[in-house]
């Protein structure tokens, strides 16, 4: 296995990480600012106030996101052991 071919993998693992995390991530971004935004205006400071919200929010979007995300993983499992042969020589 040359470089070039190790460096590929590694750049189809990446892409697909930051695909398979970018919904539970954006979920929580969002969730983030919309309470620091009510935090804001309310002059609540209490840090259990965001923490469990988004908490909730990362497992729903987790559990909602789940069967995309093992669908996807599964075939880029697939994808890598059938194409296994071009890396071996």
């Amino acid at each position: 296995m040359n470089p070039d071919q190790v460096a590929e993998i590694a750049r189809h693992l990446l892409m697909e990480a930051m695909l398979l995390s970018a919904p539970v991530l954006i979920a929580s971004c969002l969730v983030s600012v919309i309470l620091s935004l009510l935090q804001t205006l309310t002059s609540i400071q209490d840090q259990t106030l965001t923490a469990v919200p988004r908490l909730l929010v990362v497992f729903v979007a987790g559990t909602l996101t789940m069967p995309w995300f093992l669908r996807r993983l599964v075939l880029y499992t697939v994808h890598l052991w059938t194409d296994f042969h071009r890396y071996l020589g």
